[in-house]
C-alpha cells in the first residue's frame, strides 16, 4: 500500500524548502515529497506549473495532500488540480490548514 504523497507550496521557496527538510526528517523516505515555491524570478509568488510539477513529482496512487502557506498559494493550488483533470485530480486535495501564520 503506497502512502499519501504530500506536496508544500509557499509563497517564499526557502519556507517551502524548509518545511519540506523538516517534513522529510518526520516521516522520512516512505512518503513522496515535493516543494515549490516564488516567482521564479527570486520573489515572492506562487506558479501553477510549478504547482503541477511539484504535484508530478509527489504522486502516489494513494492520493496528494497539498500544503499550503497563503491564500494565493491555495488559489493556484486548486487551479493546478483543475488543470491536471481526471482521474488524478479526484486524489488530490488542497488542504486548508496554513503552513505558516
Amino acid at each position: 500500500m503506497s502512502n499519501v504523497g504530500i506536496v508544500i507550496v509557499s509563497h517564499s521557496p526557502l519556507v517551502a524548502e524548509g518545511t519540506a527538510d523538516m517534513v522529510r526528517q518526520m516521516v522520512g523516505d516512505e512518503v513522496p515529497l515535493a516543494w515549490c515555491g516564488g516567482n521564479g524570478h527570486g520573489g515572492l509568488g506562487t506558479s501553477v506549473e510549478a504547482i503541477m510539477g511539484a504535484i508530478d513529482k509527489a504522486w502516489s496512487e494513494a492520493g496528494v495532500a497539498i500544503l499550503v502557506d497563503l491564500g494565493g498559494a491555495e488559489t493556484n493550488s486548486e487551479m493546478a488540480v483543475e488543470m491536471i483533470g481526471e482521474p488524478r485530480s479526484h486524489r488530490i486535495v488542497v488542504c486548508n490548514a496554513p503552513i505558516v501564520e
